[in-house]
């Protein structure tokens, strides 16, 4: 295959998910939505479990276990809606547009749950881990500008600069570094961008008029 062919096949891919973004959003607020909610009585609960006493606070595995089981039932919840929606359509879920999104996504989501588990299992450290996922996860929703839908774009903009802004507000507080409840701080965290954040996501693509595929020049 010549580079001129290959070209116009990407090209192609991603007009299909351009045409397609107005439908993988549909999807994705149901999913967004239990997310969010879990996301949201997992940061509280753990706030929850710091603030009653020292025995119930969450040690880093625990943090990370329940935090990576949170994803993989979120990540199966959405691959079911995928599936039901391709088997609809008539057509494979790991199509050529998915293959590209996944390329697209996982140099970001992977680097960001490497770093994460890494900060918080070897450093004891689940605020940065929590920072790490937060700023990578923006990241990846942005790689997908060439052919996401606007409300993702949005949505990776949030997360990037509420992220960053917490980063810094943690970094410039020398109290906050060295708080002996660290898992507390990682949950207000996550509970503002992967719960409150997803929920407003969701409830916005919800309430919102279908709007027309975006056009591809």
């Amino acid at each position: 295959m010549t580079q001129q062919q290959t070209a116009l096949e990407h090209l192609q891919v991603i007009r299909s998910l351009m045409e397609k973004a107005h439908i993988y959003r549909a999807i994705s607020a149901p999913a967004a939505l239990v997310g969010g909610v879990l996301a949201t009585a997992l940061s509280g609960w753990t706030i929850w479990a710091t603030a009653v006493s020292e025995s119930t606070r969450l040690s880093p595995e625990l943090f990370l276990g329940l935090w990576i089981a949170l994803l993989v039932l979120c990540s199966v919840i959405n691959v079911i809606l995928l599936s039901r929606e391709a088997s609809r359509r008539d057509q494979p879920l790991v199509s050529n547009d998915m293959k590209l999104a996944l390329r697209t996504l996982s140099p970001a989501l992977g680097a960001g749950g490497i770093m994460g588990i890494c900060f918080a299992f070897y450093w004891g450290n689940q605020t940065l881990a929590a920072l790490s996922w937060i700023i990578c996860y923006a990241l990846a929703l942005l790689s997908t500008h060439s052919f996401s839908p606007r409300s993702i774009k949005r949505l990776g903009r949030a997360f990037l600069l509420l992220g960053l802004t917490l980063f810094v507000v943690w970094s410039a507080n020398p109290s906050a570094r060295v708080y002996p409840y660290e898992e507390a701080i990682a949950a207000v965290c996550m509970g503002l961008t992967f719960g409150l954040l997803h929920i407003l996501y969701a409830v916005a693509v919800m309430i919102r008029k279908p709007q027309p595929p975006t056009s591809f020049e």
